[in-house]
């Protein structure tokens, strides 16, 4: 890494837990976890930062939020959440389009194979319930990826970026990000070694609160990507016109 890299890793981790300072969003029947401002940003780190060094700065700024926090163990399981946000998103701008597919589906087939979805011939249903909107997302990079080849995003080079196009495509790519955190969220969460050694919850109830995640889990994340769009937008230009977008 150069000492741009590093510098610009440092100051975007501590962004990061300046934001972790706001208050949060309640996760229903869990309110020990919040949903927060900054993992919502991530999706911004893997834009400007690029998927390494973008989910580097995600993953020690939430080391730090983490340790300031007093090390609460409720949030050790995620603790790479955020990182895999920034560097879905990283790869997708960096034309990853690939990567970043198998990166997600194989979260999301991690789930499927956890007890909470097993056996599948009597609680598949879970398994949609929890799963159906990041499928949604995980589907969405398909046609991103046709919009990158032809060129509807232009990234590189000096030329202007239309504003409208940049929007919608950096909402898309935040929305698929913030899913990539909560799919691996979701999966760590369904193992016995979390929600029963960690919140000492049975199977049963754990399921129930994945059939009731489609309540309000989708229009989270929907939330998540305007907010990482509206600050992303203009600091992408910024960092654009001073040649400080990382690849």
């Amino acid at each position: 890494m150069k000492s741009r890299d590093i510098a610009l890793a440092a100051s975007f981790a501590a962004l990061y837990f300046i934001l972790s300072r706001l208050p949060g969003i309640p996760v229903i029947g869990l309110p020990q976890v919040k949903i927060q401002l900054e993992a919502a940003i991530a999706s911004v780190f893997g834009l400007i930062l690029g998927p390494f060094v973008g989910a580097l700065a995600a993953f020690v700024g939430t080391l730090i939020a983490f340790f300031y926090s007093g090390a609460n163990p409720f949030g050790l399981p995620f603790i790479l959440c955020p990182a895999s946000n920034a560097l879905i998103v990283g790869l997708m701008f960096r034309n990853k389009f690939k990567i970043a597919f198998a990166i997600l589906a194989a979260i999301i087939i991690g789930f499927w194979l956890t007890p909470v979805v097993q056996p599948l011939t009597d609680y598949w249903y879970v398994g949609v319930a929890a799963t159906f909107d990041k499928i949604i997302a995980l589907l969405l990079i398909i046609p991103l990826a046709r919009a990158y080849s032809k060129g509807i995003f232009k990234f590189e080079g000096s030329g202007s970026v239309n504003s409208k196009k940049l929007f919608i495509y950096l909402f898309i790519a935040s929305f698929i990000g913030n899913q990539t955190d909560s799919s691996l969220g979701t999966t760590l969460f369904a193992t016995p070694q979390v929600y029963n050694g960690i919140y000492g919850l049975s199977l049963k109830t754990t399921r129930t609160l994945f059939l009731l995640s489609p309540f309000a889990y989708p229009a989270i994340r929907l939330i998540q990507a305007f907010i990482a769009t509206l600050i992303g937008l203009p600091l992408f230009k910024a960092f654009k016109s001073r040649g400080w977008i990382l690849h």
